[in-house]
């Protein structure tokens, strides 16, 4: 019904849309496949290794390992969302997408990174009370809280994409349905409305700002009161240990909010529709294939449980 109802006010016309993506560069599209479905099976191998040992080392069955086992089922699933269309676009001469596929994937790939905000600050305050806090650590993260606080980031998460899906597919398309994007996204979707957007421009701008600076804002004074706290240890290794767990997490999010504020808050007279398709693809497929590189290489927890489970199963045989 609800989507009968969209359909009745964008045109009954309006079937599907055109992904546009990088038709303009035919020679492009084969070089992108190729890369393209190297990173993804990299990202579904590298997320679901991170998963996989979190759940079979005991010595992983902590809130750091919960919430980065959580990461990883994000970034599984929000590259999934958009790269398996990406790839069928980019393979050959058909480049639609159904009107309700574009639905599902708008909410899908926005709910998934609305929840990779809040999270990302909730691992944030994990390291800050494991660093400022490490009497108290197992006291305050326990169990319960670690459940609850995941459990409120995918939330949010899906109720801010339901809000955004909702208010993006009721304004009237007149028809367009040309998309000049590789997958729907806000930007692109808001530039075939035939109506006066400005005020919808602004609310979600608005909204944007809200999701994406203030977890940043909250990570920055996190970590502002760990680095004090990690100076104040006199062991070189003790602060070259706490560095390096800290940094792991410091490095996916700048990775992750420098290019989604570069995404979402820009002026849309300054947005470049070319360059943010090459943004979007770093934070739709670069980072999620990143992010177990970054914990696994600079982890000696992770790359002890990898020991453990490969001569595990070597043994056995």
């Amino acid at each position: 019904m609800c989507r009968q109802r969209m359909e009745q006010k964008n045109g009954s016309s309006l079937t599907g849309f055109l992904l546009l993506g990088f038709s303009d560069r035919p020679q492009l599209e084969l070089v992108l496949f190729v890369v393209l479905l190297i990173f993804y099976i990299f990202t579904l191998l590298g997320n679901t290794t991170i998963i996989a040992l979190s759940h079979l080392d005991p010595h992983l069955h902590t809130p750091m390992y919960f919430f980065l086992s959580n990461l990883s089922f994000l970034d599984l699933c929000y590259t999934t969302s958009i790269v398996p269309q990406l790839l069928v676009n980019l393979s050959g001469a058909d480049k639609s997408i159904s009107f309700g596929g574009c639905v599902v994937q708008l909410y899908i790939s926005l709910g998934l990174g609305c929840t990779e905000c809040i999270l990302l600050g909730v691992m944030a305050f994990d390291r800050y009370v494991a660093v400022c806090r490490p009497l108290y650590y197992t006291v305050i993260i326990h169990p319960r809280l670690c459940l609850l606080m995941a459990s409120a980031s995918w939330m949010f998460g899906v109720a801010n994409s339901l809000l955004h899906t909702v208010v993006i597919f009721l304004l009237p398309f007149c028809g367009r349905n040309k998309l000049d994007h590789f997958f729907c996204e806000i930007p692109a979707l808001l530039k075939l409305a035939c109506t006066d957007i400005t005020m919808i421009q602004s609310e979600i701008f608005f909204v944007s700002a809200l999701d994406l600076l203030l977890p940043v804002a909250f990570i920055m004074f996190s970590y502002g009161r760990i680095i004090r706290a990690i100076l104040r240890i006199k062991s070189a290794a003790g602060q070259r240990k706490a560095f390096g767990t800290c940094g792991s997490h410091l490095t996916v999010v700048t990775l992750f909010y420098g290019t989604a504020i570069y995404a979402y808050l820009q002026p849309s007279n300054n947005y470049s529709q070319d360059q943010g398709k090459f943004i979007a693809l770093f934070y739709t497929i670069v980072t999620p294939m990143i992010n177990p590189l970054i914990y696994t290489l600079r982890n000696k927890d992770v790359k002890g449980a990898m020991r453990k489970v490969l001569w595990k199963d070597y043994d056995s045989r």
